[in-house]
């Protein structure tokens, strides 16, 4: 089997919640009314897709081969009007509902047994400016390649998102959303400025909900809870509306941020039998150690450390921003990361337009079974960890699909306090995220693998990271099931906490108030407060 690679994830492309781009569907006609954001013109009705359909096997592909999805039906929908009538007759007939925007769930949030509808939201697309909200409105089933490509090109404005394109806008901002900008400009949900949500009352009635960041907005709770709070909890996501919350004026252009004309970047590449376990740890510590001395840094890196069975791995440098000495400052990060290594790296340039880079990042097409798990750190692994990751990571030469990406957080991310979003890593300097892919859904002993290999790296907090001076615990759009099951989390800290932190209790009210039926759940879902 040929090597898959997981680059997007260098920079937090991943997402919960998400479906294919759907195409060739038919239906019947309604017009625009009702599609906000869109213009007037007819659009097809919703297209429900069952087991006897030709089109079901397309449409209800698995982006991981670990689950395989059976549900009654698939149901395709343009509109707002469309999404309530789908929502209200799942409550009516007590049919669990499961939304989808690209697809690119972890865990089977969206393809879990008990699913017996699949919402899918990718035909609403749209990509518009409201100017009753002076915002942009971008409907939930975008995929991140379309919401950059139409604000770039329409207004020359981006949001810092994640770099792998196919991921879908719906799941991957509800969660908080991080990319290469994103250290200068923070995570997406720093410039969201409002969400329009399908809610279910306690009649079990569904309505739309438009909920504002405006401090006078009866409905900011709402809104709240969707800078962070994570897909599949509160409703469906119809539409965010973007826009930065320190622009003025009325220009379009001036209401989010710019992104830079070129992503100047530095690859350094190691072939794995050139290195030892010393040459291994000395890199791996250097490079932690100085991103906690310059957490504010323009330069930014990801160490891409994948399985000896590859034959090497890397460290990708870039430069936030415009800057006239990037290729300066990339040069002396490296020389000072690396200066004790004792084998020189293998280097290339690489200075791509903006939109070209962001556009052909590598991505995966989804089907083959993995497992992820993933941590926000404060501080760099200490060298018993870091001798852990070289163990598992040089563990025999078949394990071609594991790898770990240490990725530098910091800049603008950790300018914002914790509370004022409910993503609540804002003192994090590093995400990691450690993937294994393999060949056999039915082979335990992979999955159990890389649970090892998480659950030793953490010993000293019961196998997972626990919120404390070196750790801030982990990322609800890297979704793991497995932080719910007392034989892998031995910390006796609830799972919650590592998503959510102190923010728990408050997205626990507004679950309470906005879903008290508790329609939209999942195994990592919001628990409604009693």
């Amino acid at each position: 089997m040929a090597k898959l690679t997981r680059r997007h994830i260098l920079w937090g492309a991943a997402a919960t919640g998400g479906a294919a781009a759907l195409t060739g569907l038919t239906g019947t006609t309604a017009t625009a009314a009702g599609r906000t954001g869109a213009s007037c013109h007819p659009i097809p009705g919703p297209v429900t897709v069952g087991p006897d359909d030709t089109r079901y096997a397309s449409l209800n592909k698995s982006y991981n081969g670990r689950f395989t999805p059976r549900p009654d039906a698939v149901r395709a929908v343009y509109s707002g009007e469309q999404v309530v009538q789908a929502v209200e007759e799942a409550v009516r007939t007590g049919k669990r509902i499961a939304v989808r925007s690209g697809g690119h769930c972890y865990e089977d949030f969206v393809t879990g047994p008990d699913v017996r509808i699949v919402l899918d939201v990718s035909p609403m697309n749209h990509v518009t400016f409201d100017p009753e909200h002076q915002a942009f409105s971008v409907e939930a089933g975008a995929t991140l390649a379309k919401v950059y490509k139409d604000l770039y090109y329409g207004w020359g404005v981006t949001i810092p998102g994640g770099s792998c394109p196919s991921v879908g806008i719906g799941g991957h901002a509800a969660g908080g959303g991080y990319g290469t900008l994103s250290r200068e400009h923070g995570m997406v949900v720093d410039h969201l400025h409002g969400v329009e949500v399908v809610v279910v009352d306690k009649n079990g009635k569904p309505r739309r909900v438009v909920a504002t960041r405006r401090a006078d907005d009866p409905n900011r709770d709402l809104w709240w809870a969707h800078t962070g709070g994570g897909g599949g909890n509160f409703g469906v996501v119809l539409r965010y509306l973007l826009r930065s919350p320190q622009a003025r004026g009325k220009d379009p252009a001036g209401l989010l941020p710019k992104p830079p004309a070129t992503l100047p970047g530095l690859a350094a590449t190691w072939q794995w039998a050139q290195i030892d376990e010393r040459a291994f740890t000395t890199l791996v510590r250097d490079h932690g150690s100085w991103h906690e001395r310059h957490p504010q840094a323009e330069v930014s890196s990801s160490l891409a450390l994948t399985h000896k069975a590859t034959g090497s791995f890397q460290l990708l440098v870039g430069v936030s921003g415009e800057h006239p000495d990037a290729e300066r400052l990339m040069d002396e990060y490296l020389a000072q990361v690396t200066a004790g290594v004792g084998v020189a790296p293998e280097t290339t340039r690489s200075n791509q337009p903006w939109l070209t880079a962001t556009l052909g990042a590598a991505t995966y097409a989804g089907g083959t079974p993995f497992k992820s798990k993933a941590a926000f750190l404060r501080r760099r692994w200490t060298d018993r960890q870091i001798g852990v990751v070289h163990k598992y990571l040089t563990d025999g030469d078949t394990r071609w699909g594991a790898s770990v990406y240490v990725t530098s957080f910091g800049g603008r991310i950790n300018t914002a306090a914790p509370s004022a979003t409910a993503f609540p890593h804002r003192d994090a300097l590093f995400s990691v995220a450690y993937d294994l892919y393999w060949a056999d859904p039915a082979d335990r002993e992979e999955i159990n693998w890389i649970r090892r290999f998480y659950q030793e790296v953490y010993a000293e907090t019961g196998g997972v990271p626990v919120p404390n001076d070196a750790n801030s615990g982990c990322y609800i759009n890297y979704p793991d099931a497995d932080l719910a099951d007392p034989k892998w989390n031995t910390s006796g800290v609830p799972w919650h906490t590592l998503y959510y932190r102190d923010n728990y209790p408050r997205l626990q009210r507004i679950k309470a108030r906005w879903d008290p039926r508790n329609v939209f759940h999942h195994a990592l879902s919001v628990r409604p407060q009693a």
